[in-house]
């Protein structure tokens, strides 16, 4: 029996995470990482939808999520080159990008939801997807079959965007950083009248702050001891995940409001300091010459 009875839907990236330091790839993509942590912690179907490349890295991304229990179903494979970034990681486990192929074949062609895949996306209680999915076009289409949509927005994402984008937002994130906590409100309430139902900012060390229109929810991070500490990378997506879980199994239960937002807030800050305990987003680790 499922923890979490519902249904979920990651759609547009996925990448391998290259840690040149170490010569090792692990299986990546805000997209991606969302399907499998969802699966993780226990939810009834968790699916990924989007297209992969044809080479190695390709192939360890599908190998793994299939490992992982995640549905591939509505994927396309095309031939071409996965998309790929290259990382580092810094003496506190912080990652650091030092590049990518600006998604391979995945950013030379866009996955269009047609008739079919409609009918597929209406089987999930949410769709998620983010600032480096190129799914912007379909969103409105995942909005038209009644399916509440998540967003993970990029620190550099512009006014401009964000005005395009989030009024078909049911569920927005983004990363503030160490911004002033006044300017974060301020941005937040900004975005909260876009259209979005609740809005959050995560603030890494800082821990994080949602917003719904009548409050502000301030929840601080779970602290991970040096020894434990092995790499930040998702830790992001890991929070935007448990989060949703959470809320959206309490939604459905009838027990959504401020209490129910302030307990998920604090569930997914754990959930996040155990994704820092692990290697890569979520391991799979394969080494490359």
């Amino acid at each position: 029996m499922a923890t979490y009875p519902i249904s979920v839907l990651g759609f547009g990236d996925n990448v391998v995470d290259k840690y040149e330091h170490i010569k090792t790839m692990y299986p990546g993509g805000n997209a991606v990482n969302f399907a499998v942590f969802a699966k993780k912690l226990g939810v009834e179907r968790s699916a990924y939808m989007g297209i992969f490349g044809s080479d190695a890295e390709a192939e360890h991304v599908i190998t793994s999520l299939e490992e992982e229990g995640v549905e591939l179903m509505r994927c396309q494979q095309v031939v071409g080159v996965n998309g790929a970034a290259r990382v580092t990681v810094d003496e506190t486990g912080d990652r650091i990008f030092l590049g990518s192929n600006e998604g391979g074949i995945r950013g030379d062609m866009r996955y269009v939801i047609d008739r079919f895949a409609a009918e597929y996306v209406r089987g999930f209680d949410l769709v998620h997807s983010g600032n480096y999915c190129f799914t912007e076009r379909e969103l409105p289409k995942i909005k038209e079959a009644g399916v509440p949509i998540s967003f993970d927005f990029s620190d550099d994402s512009t006014d401009e965007y964000f005005e395009q984008i989030a009024p078909f937002v049911t569920y927005s994130f983004m990363s503030m950083g160490d911004a002033p906590i006044e300017d974060i409100k301020a941005k937040l309430e900004w975005i909260k009248g876009l259209g979005p139902e609740i809005v959050c900012a995560s603030r890494g060390s800082l821990g994080s702050i949602a917003y719904d229109g009548d409050n502000f929810y301030e929840q601080g991070i779970k602290p991970v001891a040096p020894e434990e500490l092995k790499d930040a990378m998702a830790a992001g997506d890991s929070l935007l995940t448990a989060f949703l879980v959470t809320y959206l199994a309490k939604k459905k239960a009838g027990e959504a409001g401020p209490d129910a937002i302030r307990a998920c807030l604090d569930f997914a800050a754990g959930f996040a300091a155990d994704t820092c305990k692990i290697e890569g987003s979520w391991g799979h680790a394969k080494v490359y010459a």
